[in-house]
This record gives structure tokens, C-alpha cells and sequence, in this order.
């Protein structure tokens, strides 16, 4: 499963992760948050989301808005060892 951090500026493309990565990070940290575009299917954050949760981990995902368009928003992941 690849997915997709939220960009940085308007104008770049969104920088792809694998789960391998977004794994080990939250294995070194006892909480830690992340950012995700818009770009990431809902399903495939759901996803995520069982997996974490699978490994006994506690996982909170909301939508951040950041102005006023529909499409203007990133996704909130917050998974806390």
C-alpha cells in the first residue's frame, strides 16, 4: 500500500510513502502524527487503520480543512503506540 503525504506547496505533487516507512516511524516514537493527502482514497486509509489497529496500536483519523473549497483538505492521522 502506497500512500500519499500532503503537500507542501500548491504547486508540487504529493511525495509517496510505503507502509514499510510509516511502520518504523511509529515504532521509534511512542505517538506520532502525519499528514496525507487529499489525493489517498478514503478506502485505502481505512486500511491503514486496521492495520494499526491489527497490532494493538491506537489509530485517530480526521479531515483537516485549510480553506474554504470543497477540496481543500488533508487527512490527520494520529497513532499512539
Amino acid at each position: 500500500m502506497d500512500l500519499k503525504f500532503a503537500r507542501t506547496e500548491i504547486d508540487q505533487k504529493p511525495k509517496k510513502v510505503e507502509l514499510a516507512k510509516i511502520e518504523a516511524s511509529v515504532e521509534k516514537q511512542e505517538s506520532v502524527i502525519f499528514y496525507f493527502d487529499r489525493e489517498n482514497s478514503h478506502k485505502d486509509l481505512l486500511e491503514l487503520q486496521d492495520y494499526f489497529e491489527a497490532k494493538g496500536k491506537s489509530f485517530y483519523m480526521s479531515e483537516v480543512k485549510y480553506g474554504l473549497s470543497d477540496n481543500e483538505y488533508t487527512y490527520q492521522v494520529h497513532i499512539i503506540n
